[in-house]
């Protein structure tokens, strides 16, 4: 049976008891932020681009307030939704199902994407049995979480391949925190593992462990996910929002243009002043941010799972309403500019 997708029950009904606007400031003057504390979600053992924007003080006088860590992009944008938060990232396809639930939300800066440096694979033991699509069948596969990326990324990968969705349905997929997921594999509890970033990296060093396929082989290069703002945060906070958007896009140039070692030495520093008991040592593995220039969104970004979400009963048909999606408005970069 195929996997269950999360319901969206609970996040419309907190949409509805939810207010606009916690933790705000008073209005600011002209052209200055009007609300100095923004309320996220991290990373364990990781730097996000707000973190990193706020070190190189690309924030200014707006303050990130950490309430916690997040594993699950779905999740995240959920929080953000319902006023949990002030902003959350997550797969495209996650923030278009989303939208089409009702959630108040809107896409403002890509924050995540594969390219030849940095993807997301699927891996198996050296020595198993499975090399083909086909082979998957009936197969336990280590996501992060249903709905989102891994799973739209292998479910489109298998249909490319000539699976039918009887035959996608027989894929099992099993959710674990990222980090357990390489051992998950290793000790036989699943038989492929979705992986990318620096958790990737090092199961690779490890050994033992091979790709049977790499979105980027699958796709190209593409931008995986952006963060998101609820709507009344945007029309209330303008100021705020462009602060937000151009100092995310300016660290991610700042990534893409800095030399690899000198931007594994920033994140290790931030880390390490944080007080969160982490540890370190997947830095090393670090090799880009994946995304285009400034993170800027296109139209493919969303086009690219027209047909997965399709299938999977997200959307209507293979269109998608692209305006209330997404915005470049408040990104510096648009139109060939600079921060």
């Amino acid at each position: 049976m195929k996997k269950p997708v999360p319901l969206l029950t609970a996040l419309l009904a907190g949409l509805v008891l939810s207010g606009c606007g916690a933790s705000a400031s008073p209005a600011g003057t002209a052209g200055q932020p009007e609300k100095l504390e923004l309320r996220y979600q991290g990373s364990a053992n990781a730097v996000t681009l707000p973190e990193l924007a706020e070190d190189l003080g690309y924030f200014g006088p707006v303050k990130l307030k950490w309430v916690g860590n997040t594993i699950s992009g779905p999740q995240d944008i959920q929080s953000a939704a319902t006023d949990q938060t002030d902003f959350g990232g997550a797969f495209t396809g996650a923030v278009v199902k989303l939208v089409e639930a009702g959630a108040p939300i809107k896409a403002v800066v890509n924050y995540y994407g594969s390219d030849e440096k940095s993807f997301l694979g699927f891996y198996v033991k050296d020595d198993s049995p499975i090399r083909t699509p086909r082979d998957l069948i009936g197969k336990k596969v280590g996501v992060n979480t249903v709905g989102a990326n891994l799973e739209a990324a292998l479910d489109t990968w298998l249909k490319r391949s000539g699976l039918s969705d009887a035959e996608i349905d027989q894929v099992q997929l099993v959710v674990l925190p990222p980090i357990n997921t390489e051992q998950a594999l290793r000790n036989g509890q699943i038989d492929v593992a979705a992986l990318n970033g620096v958790l990737q990296d090092r199961a690779v060093a490890a050994g033992g462990v091979r790709p049977i396929v790499k979105d980027v082989e699958a796709f190209g290069p593409y931008n995986g996910g952006p963060y998101v703002l609820r709507t009344d945060f945007i029309k209330k906070y303008p100021e705020t929002t462009k602060v937000f958007v151009s100092g995310v896009a300016r660290a991610i140039e700042w990534e893409r243009t800095t030399p690899r070692e000198e931007v594994i030495a920033r994140f290790t520093k931030i880390i390490q002043n944080r007080g969160r008991n982490e540890n370190t040592e997947t830095l090393k593995y670090w090799k880009s941010v994946g995304i285009t220039k400034g993170g800027l969104i296109s139209d493919n970004d969303y086009t690219l799972w027209a047909g997965w979400l399709k299938q999977s009963g997200f959307i209507k048909n293979d269109q998608i309403d692209l305006k209330k999606l997404y915005t470049n408005e408040f990104n510096p970069y648009r139109d060939g500019g600079g921060a």
